[in-house]
């Protein structure tokens, strides 16, 4: 089985959630038979391909990028030729220059769309956009959200004609190796140890101005992980605030990243909007026996940060709530031990590669007409 996945930005140019959601289906897929090629804009001159363990990357080069939708002419024939390969699609929502580059493309192929976010701050584009969306929406086969909480939520999802599966994102947890003495020992002299660990690109909708106001007020150790647009205002920010208990890491390596979440006492995740539908960082810390702080935001971070179980969610854009739950836990220390526990014992029992990448399989399997599904959500 051949699966063409589409996106606009994948590994090694960017870390983020859909980047590593779309490598872990590749590799959990991989492992049942099936076989991976990604499309994605680059910053590269011509096209290149990249042979990685999950799939073969075709890069496409990056022509323009109004609102940070990037789009390139290239993409067209690449697109097209590539489905020609392809038994299935695979296209990863919000991306509107996919929608484009799919209905010129004459590809009457089966077309699964992972619907990460709803659209959140482009309003007045997305209004310009959206008969654009709905024509390529009549082309899809299958809608899959990432969560129960946000198939219940997303009004488009829910005025879409066909049918929404939910299959969560997964870890397969074989690829993240352990620490490396030299990254653990790296971390501890750069940050110490029992910090609070943010780790993502930082966005607006992370929150994290709301984090260095928690910082600032608690006094606690918080490690800030990662590089984007809101660094600068953050560390001014910080400086402001005399936060001189915040420490900034910038981008880390994979490596180095294993060294902090080994190094942690909790992951901290103040995302305040919808564009935050899941949180990949989230799985990564239950993978550590790390409990997590998150906000009640009506997505796919409660689904898998459970209050008082593996976790504390606290009300968004709330420093005083998130400030509290970080005493909560520094103050309690077996509580939060066990929320690692549970935390893990939930990513082993819902968000195991094995299962989301049986759950896909049996959804390629049924759109291609060689197998029904059977029970392809896990809605626990």
């Amino acid at each position: 089985m051949r699966v063409l996945q589409f996106y606009r930005t994948y590994l090694p140019d960017t870390h983020g959630g859909v980047e590593e959601a779309i490598h872990q289906i590749c590799l959990a897929t991989g492992e049942l038979g099936v076989e991976h090629r990604i499309v994605t804009m680059a910053p590269v001159r011509e096209v290149e391909i990249l042979e990685r363990p999950e799939a073969t990357v075709i890069r496409v080069p990056i022509q323009a990028e109004p609102a940070s939708c990037s789009m390139g002419l290239e993409a067209f024939r690449v697109y097209r030729e590539q489905a020609e390969w392809a038994d299935l699609i695979q296209i990863h929502y919000p991306w509107p220059f996919a929608d484009l580059v799919h209905l010129l493309s004459g590809c009457r192929k089966p077309v699964v769309v992972t619907y990460h976010s709803d659209i959140i701050r482009q309003r007045a584009l997305e209004r310009l956009y959206a008969p654009l969306r709905w024509l390529f929406f009549r082309h899809v086969a299958r809608f899959v959200a990432t969560s129960p909480d946000y198939a219940g939520s997303s009004r488009l999802l829910q005025r879409a004609k066909q049918p929404v599966e939910v299959i969560p994102l997964g870890l397969c947890p074989e690829s993240y190796p352990p620490a490396s003495a030299e990254a653990l020992a790296q971390v501890e002299s750069d940050f110490g140890s029992d910090f609070f660990l943010f780790i993502g690109v930082l966005r607006y909708y992370k929150g994290l101005r709301y984090l260095v106001e928690a910082a600032a007020e608690t006094g606690l150790p918080v490690v800030i992980a990662g590089r984007g647009p809101e660094e600068k205002r953050l560390r001014e920010q910080a400086d402001a605030l005399g936060a001189d208990n915040l420490m900034f890491a910038g981008f880390v390596s994979d490596e180095v990243k294993q060294g902090l979440m080994a190094k942690a006492r909790a992951i901290v995740f103040p995302s305040c909007e919808r564009s935050e539908a899941f949180g990949v960082t989230l799985l990564e810390g239950q993978l550590h026996s790390l409990p997590l702080i998150t906000c009640d935001i009506g997505t796919g971070t409660s689904y898998v940060n459970r209050h008082g179980e593996t976790g504390l969610v606290v009300p968004p854009c709330d420093p005083h709530a998130l400030a509290q739950a970080m005493r909560n836990l520094e103050q309690a220390p077996e509580q939060a031990r066990d929320m690692g526990k549970a935390g893990r014992e939930r990513l082993d029992n819902v968000f195991a590669g094995s299962q989301v990448g049986a759950h896909y399989l049996a959804l390629y399997q049924q759109l291609l007409g060689s197998e029904p599904v059977q029970n392809p959500t896990n809605n626990r």
